[in-house]
């Protein structure tokens, strides 16, 4: 993320700190596409996408509107981390539902904060380390939630690619396999929509 960048999110983190009511719900939106993708992910390994991401991501939006007085962060960074916990919190839920289980299981909560971490480093170094300097991509650290956006906006063939191959870690035969393609097809799909994705966030030139 860019200063400008950054001065603005903390520019509108103020204003949903001042004005909750009305500032609150159109900050959040900006991050729907990325909580989307790491409860999906996390969602389809262990509950074999028997629930739907937006549901859970609806549910963490309005725990994050109840709570919002308890954030003590200044920036996107520390913005960012607090809904993965309170994301991480509710899938814990979810998941204990599916189970049968209502005793709270700490060590749940924190192997889905760990997973949910671990996604977003992924999808912020695996899909653009080949463009971005160390220096550089110190800086733009939360350009993740930007990724997530634009991985959202690819064709779902192409998306479907990207997070087999880059997240599941799929190797290309077994992508090939899971989609009933070629391996040939798979690879050429996949540099066309890590070229697409670079593009759509200025990492290509």
């Amino acid at each position: 993320m860019t200063d400008n960048a950054s001065s603005g999110m903390c520019h509108l983190l103020k204003l949903a700190r001042d004005r909750p009511e009305q500032d609150l719900g159109l900050l959040l939106e900006r991050y729907r596409s990325y909580l989307e993708l790491l409860a999906q992910l996390q969602i389809g390994r262990r509950l074999q996408g028997k629930v739907d991401a937006s549901d859970i991501v609806q549910e963490t939006f309005l725990e994050v509107h109840r709570h919002f007085s308890r954030f003590r962060g200044e920036t996107e960074a520390e913005f960012v981390a607090w809904l993965r916990q309170i994301l991480a919190a509710n899938l814990a839920l979810l998941i204990r539902r599916y189970l049968g289980t209502q005793r709270r299981d700490v060590r749940l909560e924190r192997e889905l904060a760990n997973g949910l971490d671990e996604s977003s480093q992924l999808l912020d170094r695996g899909l653009v380390a080949g463009t971005s300097s160390p220096s550089k991509h110190a800086v733009r650290r939360e350009q993740a939630v930007a990724l997530a956006e634009a991985l959202g906006r690819l064709p779902p063939t192409y998306r479907e690619v990207l997070i087999l191959r880059h997240f599941d870690g799929l190797s290309f035969p077994e992508v090939a396999r899971r989609l009933e393609r070629s391996i040939d097809s798979v690879k050429n799909i996949w540099a066309r929509a890590l070229g697409r994705l670079r593009r759509s966030i200025g990492e290509a030139p």
